[in-house]
């Protein structure tokens, strides 16, 4: 049955397209990156090979320093799972006017999700079908990060969120780009007063 669905699906534009709508260098590799933060650093993980758009972007927000002295602005907390949200957030309409990147087209990139039979990211796609999500690439796990979502094919250029388990509710409808791997234990101390102090690519 996904065979069928998979096929069915043409995917009419690549990374490189939405690479060159955005004017940034495409990064087709997985990334390292240290967020230094008010509670300490940890360690993510980025999926350029699956995620080349969402990650590149998000390496280009880096190179520009936009996350420098940024606040945790949003932190959901429920009894098994928070969400830590980061980033800028849209409402800062004055930093918008005076340091929004000139060379991007909008401040919205694409959905996007990569699924294992499939050999490029789907773009403005969103999983409707629920067993479809069996066949993800990147599903939400302890230490993921993915893009805010900006209505239903969009996400953020700039926000983005962690969450601190497993949530197979919300797979295939985010930009999953990356997982931490060292120190999620600062990650999960992370609370609304502390900030990014930045972020640096290791490798």
């Amino acid at each position: 049955m996904f065979f069928l669905q998979a096929c069915s699906y043409k995917n009419k534009v690549d990374s490189n397209y939405y690479c060159q709508k955005f004017r940034f260098i495409c990064i087709k590799s997985n990334k390292i990156v240290n967020f230094k933060t008010t509670k300490g650093d940890f360690e993510v993980e980025l999926f350029g090979k699956d995620n080349p758009v969402t990650v590149s972007n998000f390496l280009e927000n880096i190179e520009n320093n936009i996350y420098i002295n940024q606040k945790f602005y949003k932190i959901i907390n429920y009894p098994h799972i928070k969400f830590i949200h980061g980033g800028v957030n849209p409402k800062n309409k004055l930093y918008f006017e005076r340091n929004q990147n000139p060379n991007k087209t909008s401040p919205l990139i694409p959905l996007e999700i990569k699924f294992k039979e499939e050999s490029k990211p789907r773009y403005n796609y969103q999983i409707k079908n629920p067993n479809e999500t069996e066949n993800l690439v990147n599903t939400f796990e302890n230490g993921s990060i993915a893009m805010v979502k900006s209505g239903k094919k969009k996400s953020s250029s700039t926000e983005f969120f962690f969450v601190t388990t497993k949530i197979p509710e919300l797979d295939g409808r985010y930009s999953i780009f990356g997982k931490t791997i060292k120190g999620l234990d600062v990650l999960k101390k992370i609370n609304k007063e502390d900030y990014i102090k930045s972020i640096q690519v290791i490798n």
